[in-house]
C-alpha cells in the first residue's frame, strides 16, 4: 500500500472527529466568559451540555445557541455554594441525558483586596464560591461516574493558585486550595478511574477580569493594558481556555490526572 500523502492525513479523520462524542458534561459558571465558551467547544465535540449557574438568562441563551445548532443542552439554575442545588444539578444531568461523564468545576468569584481591608463576609463568600463549591460538585458526581466506570473532573483554578499576588488575599488562598484539593482528588480516585485535573489561567478577556478594575478603582483600559504584560503580549481568550478543557475532558490526557496546567501565556515564566 502507498504511504499516505500528508495532504491526505491533514483531510483526515483528526480534523472531524468530533472528541466528546457520546459524553456528558456538566459546567458550573457556564453561562459567561470561559464556562460559556467551553460550553460552546464541548457541544461542537459533541457533548450534552449541563450549564448550571445563577445566571437565568445568560445560561439558558447558551442552552438554545447549542440546540439551535442540533446540539443537546440544559440549563439548572444552580447555587454551587449550596449542596441540595449540586446534588440536584448531577442529578438532572442524569434524568435528562443517562450519565456523567465530565465535571468542569468552573465558577469562581474574585474580591481585589489585602487580609487587612477585606471584610470577613468577602472572605466566606469567595471561598465558597471557589473552593467548597468543587468539593460539594463532586461529591455527588464522583459515585455517579464511577458507577459507569470513570470520568472526568475539571477545576478552575489560577495563577495566583501557584503564586501570590497583590491585593487578592482570599483569591490567592482559594485557587491555592483549588489545585491542591485538584491533586488529593485525583489520588483518592484514580483506582476508580476518575481523572481530576486543573487549568491555572493567566488574566483571560472577562467581564470578571474587568470588575477587577472597578474593584480596585484603577482604569480598566489601562488595568488590561497592564494585565497584557507577559512574554506573549496579550490578554488570553476565554475560547483558549476552553481548548485546555477539552484537552483535559478528552482521550488525549488519558494518562494525565493530578495536575496543574498553566495556561497564561508565559506570565508564570517571565515578564517583558
Amino acid at each position: 500500500m502507498a504511504p499516505r500523502r500528508r495532504e491526505d492525513w491533514r483531510a483526515g479523520s483528526c480534523s472531524t472527529v468530533m472528541q466528546l462524542q457520546n459524553k456528558v458534561a456538566l459546567i458550573t459558571g457556564g453561562a459567561s466568559g470561559i464556562g460559556r465558551a467551553t460550553a460552546l467547544l464541548f457541544a461542537r465535540e459533541g457533548a450534552s451540555v449541563v450549564i448550571a449557574d445563577v445566571n437565568e438568562s445568560g445560561g439558558q441563551a447558551i442552552c438554545n445557541e447549542i440546540v439551535a445548532a442540533r446540539g443537546r443542552a440544559l440549563f439548572q439554575n444552580c447555587d454551587v455554594t449550596q449542596s441540595g442545588n449540586c446534588k440536584h444539578a448531577v442529578e438532572s444531568a442524569v434524568r435528562e441525558f443517562g450519565r456523567l461523564d465530565i465535571l468542569f468545576n468552573n465558577a469562581g468569584i474574585i474580591r481585589r483586596a489585602t487580609v487587612v481591608d477585606l471584610s470577613e463576609q468577602d472572605w466566606d463568600c469567595v471561598m465558597q464560591v471557589n473552593v467548597k463549591s468543587v468539593f460539594l460538585m463532586s461529591r455527588f458526581a464522583i459515585p455517579v461516574m464511577a458507577e459507569k466506570g470513570g470520568g472526568v473532573i475539571i477545576n478552575t483554578a489560577s495563577g495566583w493558585g501557584l503564586t501570590g499576588g497583590s491585593k487578592a488575599a482570599v483569591y490567592c488562598a482559594s485557587k491555592g486550595a483549588v489545585v491542591l484539593l485538584t491533586k488529593a482528588m485525583a489520588v483518592d480516585h484514580g483506582r476508580e478511574n476518575i481523572r481530576v485535573n486543573c487549568i491555572c489561567p493567566g488574566d483571560t478577556d472577562t467581564g470578571m477580569l474587568r470588575a477587577e478594575a472597578q474593584q480596585l478603582g484603577e482604569d480598566t483600559n489601562q488595568f488590561l493594558t497592564e494585565a497584557a504584560r507577559r512574554p506573549l503580549g496579550r490578554l488570553g481568550k476565554p475560547e483558549e481556555i476552553a481548548q485546555a478543557a477539552l484537552y483535559l475532558a478528552s482521550d488525549a490526557s488519558s494518562f494525565v490526572t493530578g495536575t496543574a496546567l498553566v495556561v497564561d501565556g508565559g506570565g508564570l515564566a517571565g515578564s517583558v
